[in-house]
């Protein structure tokens, strides 16, 4: 009998190979996005951390397609009413054009991430927790610095991590100077810890050392995560929500999330536009963003009940079409499949960073509670308890004939829109996977009295801007902007694939 293979989409050479590996073990798909995002995690400071949060996506051969959600949450259970709004300074970076955001402890939401992946593993992995935890233990002891972390820190080491010694020696080289993309790094507080992970299990950055060190510089600091913060949290698995794109069946990530909700509205309406006229076309996709994601700016970035505006959104666009909707760029996604039909996509994030590590860890924690994106009730207006909207939208997909997909993408906002056109184009147009990652992108801005379409240079595209009337801005290459989609199939002849995006780093592969 044939042994299992896989096939990873990876953001590294490093967490490629770990992914791979487990397949020789008889790891399934969901140990090896699982092993993959491990070592991410462990080795892209600066640009993902085990101190945020996370959604697992997994569609099961033979099962219904759920995703364990692992976002961050609004802490503050038992907390000094005083450390309410303190905690937090304003930070101004040159980077993505000009970003403001809020950094300290008092930025510092609840995370999610390894609980998340706990129930991930005990549910549907193969492999027992150590095999999962220590290649990123044995990566965060020698890693090469990846090319989309060091263009990041260029703009923020000197300014974000500013004020906390031991996450500035993560991010900078000797004597604060830049590090370049590929320069060996090493996090040995980190692989200690990550070793303890793997051995002791998950309680470790909950009720267990870590997580009472967590606690301790946050009350110390003015941070609002507490020892019944870590204590409550909870993992929540939710069943994907299910949308229909030409032969395929397509599970996203439901709501509170709000990237989910949004993908499935725009691939669903661009679907109709499909049926309804041959083809879908670049006047559909300029109307589309700019109808649903006028709508998220309106109303869902304002919600205080986000799960219940998620779910009346998706049932009223279902019923009544876009009529019924007038009213952080530091993420990582890892993807797999296996030869048994399994899929599993993970994305991730930890804000921007808060510039700050917990004490003698070497993780870094989320700035979750100062990106303004994320907060527009204000700094701290949430009740603790309370998931953070995410604009994280990991998915995986199926066909009746057998095909299977897993997909993802980091980049903010842009995650739906470069979702919506790769799964566009190869779910309604049958493109090839790498051909639908390299066509061009679309993404609408929202700025103070209206949108900019911002895309990459193609005629169509340009053509379709001209109509709409608004104003462009045009990319000449492909560009990091538009986020980095990462993918991995089963192909219609049942053999394995892997895809990435080369506007961002990538690694992708299958096992022997």
């Amino acid at each position: 009998m044939p042994h299992r293979r896989v096939a990873v989409a990876a953001t590294g050479q490093q967490a490629l190979d770990a992914g791979l590996a487990v397949a020789a073990d008889g790891g399934n798909a969901v140990d090896a996005a699982l092993v993959t995002a491990f070592v991410a995690l462990a080795t892209e400071p600066g640009m993902v951390s085990f101190g945020g949060g996370a959604f697992v996506n997994v569609w099961p051969v033979g099962g219904d397609p759920v995703v364990v959600d692992g976002n961050v949450e609004m802490p503050g259970r038992g907390a000094d009413p005083a450390r309410f709004g303190r905690g937090v300074r304003e930070v101004v970076t040159a980077y993505g054009g000009g970003v403001t955001m809020h950094a300290g402890h008092g930025s510092v939401a609840t995370p999610g991430i390894v609980p998340a992946f706990a129930v991930a593993a005990e549910r549907y992995a193969a492999l027992p927790w150590t095999r999962l935890v220590e290649p990123a233990a044995e990566a965060a002891g020698s890693y090469p610095m990846g090319a989309a972390a060091s263009r990041y820190l260029a703009f923020v080491a000197d300014t974000l991590f500013a004020e906390d010694e031991e996450a500035r020696a993560l991010v900078t080289g000797e004597g604060g100077a830049q590090l370049s993309g590929g320069e060996e790094r090493a996090n040995p507080a980190l692989a200690e810890v990550l070793g303890r992970l793997a051995a002791e299990g998950p309680d470790l950055f909950s009720t267990g050392d870590v997580g009472q060190a967590l606690a301790a510089t946050m009350a110390e600091h003015d941070g609002l995560v507490t020892a019944a913060d870590l204590a409550s949290y909870q993992p929540i698995v939710r069943p994907a929500h299910l949308t229909r794109a030409g032969g395929w069946d397509v599970a996203v990530n439901p709501p509170p999330a709000v990237g989910g909700p949004m993908l499935a509205v725009m691939l669903g309406e661009l679907a109709k536009r499909h049926g309804a006229s041959g083809d879908w076309t670049w006047d559909d996709v300029i109307e589309i963003q700019r109808a649903v994601l006028s709508y998220r700016t309106s109303v869902h970035d304002f919600s205080r009940d986000l799960e219940a505006d998620g779910v009346d959104l998706l049932a009223r666009v279902d019923e009544h079409g876009l009529t019924a909707m007038h009213g952080s760029s530091s993420t990582a996604n890892v993807s797999a499949v296996d030869s048994d039909g399994n899929a599993c996509t993970i994305t991730m994030s930890s804000g921007y960073s808060a510039g700050l590590v917990v004490p003698g860890t070497g993780i870094l924690l989320n700035n979750a509670l100062g990106e303004v994106e994320l907060n527009r009730l204000g700094i701290h207006a949430l009740e603790p308890g309370t998931r953070l909207a995410s604009n994280m939208a990991p998915t995986t997909a199926r066909t009746e004939a057998g095909r299977v997909l897993a997909i993802g993408s980091p980049g903010a906002d842009r995650i739906t829109t470069a979702l919506m056109l790769v799964l566009g184009q190869g779910c309604l147009h049958d493109r090839d996977l790498r051909a639908s990652i390299a066509s061009p992108r679309v993404h609408l801005r929202q700025v103070d009295d209206g949108f900019v379409v911002e895309h990459e240079r193609d005629e169509e595209v340009a053509a379709a801007v001209a109509r709409s009337g608004l104003p462009s801005h045009e990319y000449a290459e492909p560009h990091m902007y538009f986020g980095g989609v990462g993918a991995a199939a089963v192909a219609p002849s049942g053999d394995l694939v892997a895809a990435g995006d080369a506007r961002r780093e990538a690694a992708t592969g299958v096992s022997q």
